[in-house]
């Protein structure tokens, strides 16, 4: 094993920890975090122990800012393998059964601290997660697609590392299944109280045949795949009609991906095409779901939705920067406002309560809360807008509102608003995340 000369007594020990917590079966999974490199590379580095064709190896999960890529080692090269990361990263987390390890770069040496764990723990972590199979559960464990993701093993387990995700990909489809149940509800009140001179007075109509979704920023269709399960599912039950599901996605090679993991798992009305939400005009949308799609991609799919009248509209905004530069602070607020971080904070706020509000105004029920905890992701405020009515023109007092803020803070643009007045030009476009 050749190492360089910065190689440290510490990284060897704990080197020998992770082989001898891999020998005696007490490795759960390890963390290489804090490479030193720039923002467009390697950010983290899981690492867990898997058995193929009867043969022990590691599988690394590399992760990078648009992708993650996953390769399976065989003991002897993963030695060579975590040499090498152990070199790169400055914080690494070995989690074992019986005790955990920290080995950390400092300013002058390498820390390696160790946390023994208590007899009731280990035995916590030994037992398989029993309460976890009584939940109710959206998504199916054993569905072909988690394996092909990556999200669960041959026999249909989660895979450690991709516990969070897992969690993740069940509560986006629980807030889905519950909002669809509210709004087939309120289609049959619609077409009670409607006036048959007005076939379109419920915005679900388009739904009796098709169910058209277009998920912008599909990534690597972790969520995608599940609705389009989970749709699947009720389409067979008869409580949904056929969906037709789009993954929209920048990447080329995250669409080569899922397209051939849609093709694998029979999913013949699931397509991802290469384009920008900016571009791309779908000719029917009824779900729109645009997750994380960066700064005022975000406006761009919100406003698809309200433009092609989407009976749902689920978007967890990501990246605010527009507003930030424009923000100018009222007096009263000065003394709050002067740190950068409450008033990159409040940027974000203005920003995704004026997209609120504009969807209020079009006539959709906003609700805006946390989707998932913090602990699995910065990222997780969700904007949830049911279309209830279609008014003819937007309700003028919400309008007066949003001016109101405006003003406030000092506010000219706001993308949103510019492409539902038809006043966006193309040099509006900031600086892309």
């Amino acid at each position: 094993m050749s190492t360089a000369n910065s190689w440290s007594e510490q990284q060897q020990q704990f080197l020998d920890a992770i082989l001898q917590a891999i020998e005696e079966k007490d490795f759960i999974r390890l963390v290489l975090s804090q490479f030193a490199t720039r923002s467009d590379e390697l950010q983290k580095v899981t690492v867990r122990s898997i058995v193929l064709q009867q043969q022990l190896q590691l599988s690394v999960l590399y992760r990078y800012p648009r992708q993650d890529i996953t390769k399976n080692y065989p003991l002897s090269e993963a030695i060579t393998c975590l040499s090498e990361l152990l070199l790169q990263a400055k914080q690494a987390n070995l989690f074992c059964q019986h005790k955990d390890l920290q080995l950390k770069k400092t300013k002058k040496s390498w820390q390696l601290t160790q946390q023994l764990k208590s007899a009731q723990h280990t035995e916590v972590a030994a037992i398989p997660p029993q309460h976890d199979r009584r939940k109710k559960r959206y998504v199916d464990q054993n569905s072909p697609f988690l394996k092909y993701l990556g999200v669960c093993d041959a026999e249909g387990q989660v895979i450690p590392s991709m516990a969070r995700k897992w969690k993740q990909i069940n509560k986006f489809v629980e807030i889905f299944a519950n909002a669809w149940q509210q709004l087939d509800f309120s289609q049959q009140l619609d077409s009670s109280q409607a006036d048959s001179s007005q076939p379109d007075s419920s915005p679900l109509n388009s739904l009796q045949q098709r169910l058209h979704v277009v998920d912008f920023g599909s990534g690597k269709g972790y969520l995608t795949f599940a609705l389009y399960d989970y749709l699947q599912q009720q389409h067979a039950l008869a409580q949904a009609p056929q969906a037709v599901v789009t993954g929209l996605e920048l990447n080329a090679q995250m669409v080569e991906f899922c397209q051939k993991a849609a093709q694998a798992c029979h999913f013949e009305q699931l397509k991802f095409y290469q384009d920008d939400v900016r571009r791309y005009q779908p000719e029917a949308l009824d779900v729109m779901i645009a997750l994380h799609a960066c700064d005022i991609a975000t406006d761009f799919a919100i406003h698809s939705g309200i433009r092609l009248n989407a009976a749902m509209i689920m978007c967890a905004p990501c990246c605010h920067k527009e507003l930030r530069p424009q923000l100018r602070s009222p007096a009263v607020l000065q003394p709050m406002l002067q740190y950068g971080l409450h008033a990159g904070q409040q940027a974000e706020m203005l920003t995704d309560t004026i997209r609120a509000l504009l969807l209020n105004a079009y006539g959709y029920e906003c609700k805006v809360f946390e989707f998932v905890a913090l602990e699995h992701s910065s990222k997780n405020k969700m904007i949830l807008a049911t279309k209830r009515k279609s008014p003819p023109q937007p309700d003028a007092k919400i309008l007066a509102e949003i001016a109101a803020l405006k003003k406030m803070y000092g506010i000219q643009q706001h993308s949103l608003e510019l492409l539902l007045n038809d006043q966006w030009q193309a040099h509006d476009i900031g600086k892309k995340c």
